[in-house]
This record gives C-alpha cells, sequence and structure tokens, in this order.
C-alpha cells in the first residue's frame, strides 16, 4: 500500500466515495412511477419520498460519523457506515410498503454518510487552503458524473430485472468502493491526533464549531444551496413525466443536464485559487436569482408553452446543477479553513445541518407539485435570494486572510 495515492488517483476514490450519495439517490429517479404504481397508487406524489427520505437519514447520519472517524479513524468509520448502508438496500429490496420502503431508504441514508463525511475529512487531513478548494472541485467534477450515467442504469436495471434490482446494484457499488479504500488508502488521522469519543468532548467541539461566525453563516448558505439541489432532484422526473410527457425519455435527458453542469465544476476548479471561494458563491447565486426570476416570469406568464416551455426547463435545470458545482465544495472549504483541528467534527455539524434543513425545504416545495413547474421554480428562486443575502454578510465577518491560514 503506498504511503500516499497519486493525485488522480486520489481524487478518483474520493469521488466514488461521494459518489455513493449521488447513486442512491439518482438511480432511482427512474423507478418513482413504478414504486408510486406498487406501493403508493392512491398519492403517487408520495413517491419523492424515497429521495428526501435517503437524504434524511444522510443528515440524521452526518451528524455522527465525523465525531466517531475523529475518535477511532477514518477507515473504520467509513467501513461501519458502508455495513449499514448495504443493510439498507437488502431491506428496501424486500420491502412491500411505501412506509417500510422509506424506512429502509432512512437506514441507507444514514450508511451513506460515513463516505460522504469522511471523504471530505481525509481530503483536509491531506490537504489544506485553497488547494483542498480545488481538490475538492475536481472530486465534485467526477461526482457530477454520476447523475450522467445513473438513471440510464437504473432504467436498464429496471426494464430487466424490475426496480427492485437496483437495491442490488447499491450493494455492489458500495462493495467495490470500500475494496478499493481498504486495499489502497491508509489511515489519515494518526492515533495521536485523535479525539476520545466522550460527551464531553463532543459538547466542547460542537461549542467551538457554532461559535465561529463563517461556519454559521456558511452553514446557511450551504443549507438553502442543497435545498435548491434536492428540490430539482426530488421534482424533476414528475416535471418530465406528468408536464411535459417525457418519462420514456427522462434519463437520457438528465444525463445530458448532468454533463452540461459538469462544467461548473470544471469552471470552478479554475477560477477558484485566482477569485476566492467566496467571490464565486456570491457570483453564482446572483446568477441563479437572475435565471430563476426570467425563468418564474415566463412560467407564470404562459407566453411560452409546449416544447418550447420544456427546453427553457431543461436550460433552466442544467443552470441549477450547475451553480451547485460552483457553489458547494466552495462552502465546505469555507466551512472548513478556520476549522482544521476539528475537521471530522466541523465536516459532520456543517454536513448534518445543512442536509437536515434542505430537507425540510424540498418537502413542502416537492409535494406541491400541481402538474406544473410554478412551485419548483419559485423554491429555487427564494432560496437563491436568501442565500446571495446571508453570502454578503459573510464577507464582513470573513477576511482573506482566513482562507490562507492553514495553507
Amino acid at each position: 500500500m503506498p504511503d500516499r495515492l497519486s493525485r488522480p488517483e486520489f481524487v478518483a476514490l474520493m469521488a466514488m466515495l461521494f459518489a455513493t450519495v449521488a447513486f442512491a439517490i439518482d438511480a432511482m429517479l427512474p423507478a418513482m412511477p413504478e414504486i408510486a404504481a406498487e406501493v403508493s397508487p392512491e398519492a403517487p406524489n408520495r413517491a419523492q419520498l424515497i429521495i428526501t427520505s435517503f437524504v434524511l437519514g444522510m443528515g440524521v447520519g452526518t451528524m455522527f460519523t465525523g465525531p466517531l472517524s475523529d475518535a477511532f479513524g477514518r477507515r473504520p468509520v467509513i467501513l461501519a457506515g458502508a455495513t449499514l448502508y448495504i443493510a439498507g438496500s437488502a431491506m428496501a429490496w424486500v420491502a412491500q410498503s411505501l412506509e417500510l420502503l422509506l424506512a429502509a431508504r432512512v437506514l441507507q441514508g444514514l450508511g451513506a454518510a460515513g463516505p460522504r463525511v469522511v471523504a471530505l475529512a481525509i481530503i483536509r487531513d491531506l490537504y489544506e487552503g485553497r488547494t483542498m478548494a480545488q481538490l475538492i472541485s475536481f472530486v465534485m467534477l467526477v461526482f457530477t458524473l454520476i447523475p450522467a450515467v445513473a438513471p440510464a442504469m437504473g432504467a436498464g436495471i429496471i426494464a430487466v430485472a424490475g426496480w427492485r434490482a437496483i437495491f442490488l446494484a447499491f450493494i455492489l457499488f458500495s462493495v467495490i468502493s470500500v475494496l478499493w479504500l481498504v486495499l489502497r488508502q491508509r489511515e489519515t488521522l494518526q492515533v495521536a491526533d485523535r479525539r476520545p469519543f466522550r460527551l464531553a468532548v463532543l459538547a466542547d467541539g460542537i461549542s467551538q464549531v457554532c461559535a465561529n461566525r463563517q461556519v454559521v453563516l456558511t452553514m446557511a448558505v450551504l443549507s438553502l444551496t442543497f435545498g435548491m439541489l434536492f428540490t430539482v432532484l426530488a421534482s424533476t422526473q414528475p416535471v418530465f413525466d406528468i408536464t411535459f410527457g417525457r418519462a420514456a425519455t427522462f434519463h437520457w435527458w438528465f444525463a445530458l443536464i448532468a454533463v452540461l453542469s459538469a462544467s461548473g465544476s470544471i469552471l470552478n476548479a479554475a477560477i477558484v485559487v485566482r477569485l476566492g471561494m467566496r467571490r464565486v458563491v456570491k457570483i453564482s447565486l446572483l446568477s441563479q436569482i437572475l435565471f430563476s426570476g426570467a425563468m418564474a416570469g415566463l412560467i407564470f406568464s404562459d407566453h411560452i408553452t409546449g416544447d418550447a416551455q420544456f427546453y427553457i426547463y431543461v436550460v433552466w435545470t442544467t443552470g441549477v446543477f450547475l451553480m451547485a458545482g460552483l457553489t458547494i465544495g466552495n462552502l465546505n472549504a469555507l466551512a472548513m479553513a478556520p476549522m482544521g483541528h476539528l475537521a471530522g467534527m466541523t465536516a459532520s455539524i456543517v454536513g448534518s445541518v445543512a442536509t437536515v434543513c434542505a430537507v425540510i425545504i424540498a418537502v413542502p416545495i416537492g409535494l406541491a407539485f400541481d402538474g406544473t413547474p410554478r412551485a419548483l421554480v419559485l423554491g429555487v428562486l427564494i432560496c437563491a435570494l436568501v442565500g446571495f443575502l446571508i453570502t454578503r454578510l459573510l464577507d464582513d465577518v470573513t477576511p482573506d486572510a482566513i482562507e490562507e491560514t492553514n495553507a
């Protein structure tokens, strides 16, 4: 086992750990009509909850995985998370009711929190400052390509073996990624640097994280950004199906959106070192406000309908995912920058709060779906506006020097 992986292999491994989440969400999108018909025929719109229930479990699990990895090391926590994830996948495979399926998805999410959070902590163990932000951007680039293939893979699995077989694919994916980690990546947190898993220590760590205004404000913006992303993920398949009647080709359109939006991570990797993380986030949110405002005006005016509205909706959805590539990695890096001594704890708190808050945002917007994308577009517009206003406050309390503190 090498002392340190090459950057390409390290990025690929971290991206695959991150992709546990993306695959578990995006591969389910083509299955939503079949799931609704089989386990929730009386309320088909509730099928969206298979997305947000997973995200909820992931958010709750995120609160614990960081502190556990600070106490016991990065690799054991990833292995434990993978075990829960596989158990949840097996439970979902045999579930006969929507309630049991949602419970299994929550368990899946709890397990997926392991690789999601600990991968960030591993990056922070090995890299610092804007270099860390650049690496996260590269990881996010590979991560964003998963949605390009996951829905098509899900549709293929459904065609061959039914929607339940998707959960067997989740198990296989998790096994491969964990074996790669075990065989190639050494433990990055030395025993001397570990923090005991005690309530007093945890309370102290939480108080330090929550007392840092940069972290709190960044966490709020990240919550809104995740809210936009998860809202679109949960609602876009019903929009394609019910609003535009394109369920049969949804996975191909979603692949196109994912490939085009991957340019956001490429662009961020190219400009973040020169412009800085905060400025890129501000520009991205402002652009989303303008774009979503124009989209809302078009939809509510009913001047554009049919195919023209569909193509505009595809462009708008691409813009939301592109914005994610320009903001999520930077916001995580901004939150982690002053907290290197508590990397796992910070990753857990930021990820957990942002994810749970995003579910609170996404669920009512998704359930408000009325056969048109109006609620979806309006929800994204409001989130982008509030996020931009908070980011302006962040400028006043985050001097440029703090980004270089650990460089």
